[in-house]
């Protein structure tokens, strides 16, 4: 009986083309830093952990902050559409935009690509978005990791999980703690769906048209905040923050609130985009929509009356913040909506 060699290979991982990854990796990131003469990690690539030289910043009693996430199901319309080039930014978005809520500036981020089979032009193209959202957030890609394993990813399949640190002193630091009673609540519109709530889309959309001008919607990245919350954070304008991701509205803006002061938002202040009315058009009602999507509200930052006005000139005319509640003494719920959410 003829015996068959086994090999890493015939199993299911090519190591080769793995390494052309690598490879590929390691000539963009020279080329980045030589683009913003930052040489320090050029050489780090490729090896078995990542070094950040942090002897130049000059913060006061800095305090690092760190974030990890992914991207959830959107990965599957990612897949689904065969567009791999912005889901990256997605990565990137989802973690420095947690870290911004403390008022950290991202220094760093890595991420980890986990797929059943590595085919480089794929690979490259989310690449290419995780390497533009990092530029976006002005923080530096040192590092990550690829795992090819067949069987436990079907053909196509992939998942995606970014981790970030920031740096911030501990004087600046945002915190619940500096909020205040009559506080306003201040709404940044969101780009789109952001990167929350895909399985209820994915579900919806297996009983509707698919157009070309849906698709872009459905894909257009997460807005990245970073610089314009930092200047925020410079300047001493607001007290504190909340990312709207997974929970939306509902959960997220009491995170950034004390126990003993309760948030009043009104709904109909609200700036809803087309995408979010389609998507209410398919029979989701208003408690579900505000719990799963951040329903055009990104963002939302807790500030101070007397810098109303202040704040907005850090921002462009599609992000400009706008007043959507107050914070009050607790009351017995600890967030309040008050009117309707206009669709």
């Amino acid at each position: 009986m003829k015996k068959i060699q086994n090999s890493y290979k015939k199993s299911g991982v090519n190591i080769s083309i793995a390494n052309k990854f690598v490879s590929h990796i390691a000539k963009i990131s020279k080329k980045n830093d030589q683009k913003t003469n930052k040489s320090f990690n050029s050489g780090n690539i490729g090896a078995f952990g990542s070094v950040f030289d942090i002897s130049n910043i000059k913060i006061k009693d800095p305090v690092i902050v760190s974030c990890t996430d992914g991207v959830g199901t959107k990965l599957d319309l990612a897949n689904k559409f065969k567009k791999f080039d912005t889901i990256g930014i997605d990565l990137v978005a989802m973690c420095v935009n947690d870290l911004i809520v403390q008022g950290a500036k991202p220094l760093f981020f890595l991420d980890y690509i986990a797929l059943g089979k590595l085919e480089l032009k794929k690979t490259k193209n989310i690449l290419k978005g995780i390497l533009k959202g990092c530029k976006i957030s002005n923080c530096k890609l040192i590092g990550g990791e690829t795992a090819e394993m067949p069987g436990i990813y079907s053909k196509n399949k992939f998942d995606l999980a970014g981790f970030s640190v920031g740096i911030v002193s501990k004087r600046k630091i945002l915190d619940k703690r500096n909020v205040k009673k009559n506080d306003l609540i201040f709404a940044i519109p969101s780009s789109g769906i952001h990167s929350n709530g895909y399985s209820l889309v994915r579900s919806i959309l297996k009983n509707n048209k698919i157009t070309k001008n849906l698709k872009k919607e459905l894909l257009r990245p997460t807005k990245i905040y970073t610089k314009e919350i930092l200047q925020l954070v410079n300047n001493n304008l607001i007290n504190a923050a909340a990312h709207i991701t997974g929970g939306g509205l509902v959960e997220n803006i009491i995170r950034s609130v004390p126990n003993n002061l309760s948030v009043n938002i009104d709904l109909s202040k609200i700036k809803t985009k087309k995408i979010f009315k389609w998507l209410k058009s398919k029979n989701i009602s208003d408690p579900e929509m505000l719990k799963t999507f951040n329903c055009g509200v990104g963002f939302c930052i807790i500030i101070n009356r007397r810098n109303a006005n202040k704040v907005k000139k850090y921002f462009s005319k599609e992000f400009i913040p706008y007043e959507i509640g107050y914070v009050s003494k607790n009351t017995k719920k600890k967030i309040n909506f008050f009117n309707s959410i206009s669709w």
